[in-house]
């Protein structure tokens, strides 16, 4: 089955059109025709406004605002997000996360990607418009761009024309905003995994470590270059996600499209000229959708891996259809089965499968949080010798008791033992004051009677804290003794 035109991943060229007209200019650079590679083309992002322009700067103001202040966020005398990795400890607001703890990043994993999965089935790829990083600082270094060069046609008349002190001077303007925006975002990077107050006064007194300073170079780099220059070939070329959309997709899916049957045949007209029946359509072939596009396609070609969902040609369409006094909706948010002229579904059973998913593993996610220990306890024997045969006829065992006090309070614990015999704790009591968010490790002597009863035993740890019992935890260990 022929791909209706709207939803065809990689249509034919049209004569006259602008990929046309840059595959041609691309074969002539290379040196013939017969190139199998087109010339790239810088692309220069016309700025537009409309209810899903606005709707990106808001995710991007909201997003951005998030990142950057949240590294400064203090929650009870320390950073409330920290990702303490030499002590491999993880502060999220009130919570102290360990390595036992792993099963919540592999939910929250787990989660993040049948999300991706459950939006892009209902309205394709929502992320890549609105949430992806890529996406959202491109934006960041958009506005920065046009805030130095200005708009779209006076920064292509500013990269053609020969250099000129005007020209050094917004080019070394824009740069300036690109490198200190790319080095603070480094640096926010950083000061999540050291504490951003600590480092931004290493850097004030010149005292930062040779890690910190090369993962802010390292981090702002990537900022610089992915958000300033690769931009759209990120999109393009190095995002996976691109390729295995369409396996995602299906005749439901609400994607952004161009409605051909209504627009076609296209040509320019006057404001309230007479449409002469299927002489002429909708589109005027004014190109804005293309203009918009940050990744340069044109969305009347049909669906396009490029595509990256943003919808600035359904903004900059609308715009248009108003100008010329017809109906907007001429590139919008439809399924195939709407411009087949057939039933539509949205809540299909794919998507009805991935809702009920993400839906029990959120809700176990945070039941699981809620229901954390606070304590934990991780007992080792010591392996150099079996037991040891005391004076007074009784058998000895040394442990390593690690008390993991996931709180934020410090807190006295008492270490005792169940098992089988007369088993006895040395030291007596076995009491130790643990910080709030510490691994405290206690040696541990249990002694019985070497024959009462013959061979090992299993036996039971037990840890209380003083003040709360509701803070408690335990961890079973072998005994070993003389048997027969």
């Amino acid at each position: 089955m022929n791909t209706p035109r709207a939803f065809r991943l990689d249509s034919p060229t049209t004569p006259g059109s602008p990929r046309a007209s840059r595959s041609v200019a691309g074969a002539s650079e290379a040196g013939g025709s017969d190139s199998l590679y087109e010339a790239q083309q810088k692309v220069y992002p016309r700025e537009v406004d409309g209810r899903f322009s606005r709707l990106r700067v808001t995710a991007a103001w909201v997003l951005l605002g998030l990142y950057y202040a949240n590294a400064w966020w203090q929650w009870n005398g320390r950073q409330a997000f920290l990702f303490d990795l030499p002590t491999r400890k993880f502060y999220v607001l009130g919570l102290v996360f360990w390595p036992q703890d792993f099963i919540f990043l592999t939910g929250l994993l787990i989660i993040a990607a049948l999300s991706l999965f459950f939006f892009t089935a209902l309205a394709g790829r929502l992320w890549c418009g609105y949430a992806c990083p890529q996406t959202v600082w491109t934006t960041v270094f958009l506005w920065m761009e046009r805030f130095a060069e200005g708009d779209r046609k006076e920064r292509i008349k500013l990269d053609q024309s020969p250099w000129s002190t005007r020209k050094v001077l917004r080019k070394s303007f824009k740069q300036f905003l690109w490198v200190t925006f790319a080095l603070w975002t480094g640096f926010t990077f950083v000061g999540y995994f050291t504490p951003i107050r600590a480092l931004a006064n290493e850097i004030v007194m010149g005292s930062l470590g040779s890690w910190e300073l090369f993962w802010i170079l390292f981090y702002g780099l990537a900022t610089y270059a992915n958000a300033g220059f690769l931009r759209e070939q990120v999109c393009k070329y190095m995002c996976p996600y691109a390729r295995f959309q369409s396996a995602m997709f299906d005749r439901d899916t609400l994607v952004i499209t161009y409605d051909a049957e209504r627009g076609e045949p296209r040509g320019a007209r006057r404001r309230g000229a007479s449409l002469n029946g299927a002489a002429s359509g909708d589109c005027v072939d004014c190109t804005w959708c293309v203009q918009v596009c940050p990744t340069g396609i044109d969305i009347r070609r049909g669906l396009q891996l490029e595509c990256i969902a943003c919808a600035a040609c359904i903004d900059a369409c609308d715009a248009v259809m108003a100008k010329v006094g017809s109906p907007k909706g001429l590139i919008r948010y439809t399924t195939q089965h709407a411009l087949e002229h057939k039933p539509t579904r949205i809540l299909r059973p794919r998507v009805l499968i991935y809702a009920t998913l993400l839906t029990l593993l959120i809700s176990g996610w945070i039941t699981t949080l809620a229901l954390r220990e606070p304590v934990a306890l991780d007992v080792i024997r010591d392996r150099n010798a079996l037991y040891r045969l005391l004076d007074d006829g009784r058998a000895e065992n040394v442990y390593d008791v690690k008390i993991i006090n996931k709180t934020e309070d410090a807190h006295r614990f008492r270490i005792s033992v169940e098992g089988v015999g007369d088993l006895r704790v040395d030291p007596d009591p076995a009491i130790f004051m643990v910080p709030g968010g510490e691994v405290f490790p206690a040696g541990i002597r249990v002694q019985r009677p070497a024959y009462d009863p013959l061979g090992s035993e299993t036996i039971r740890f037990k840890v209380e804290a003083v003040e709360d019992r509701h803070l408690h935890a335990s961890a079973a260990a072998r005994f070993i003794a003389p048997g027969r």
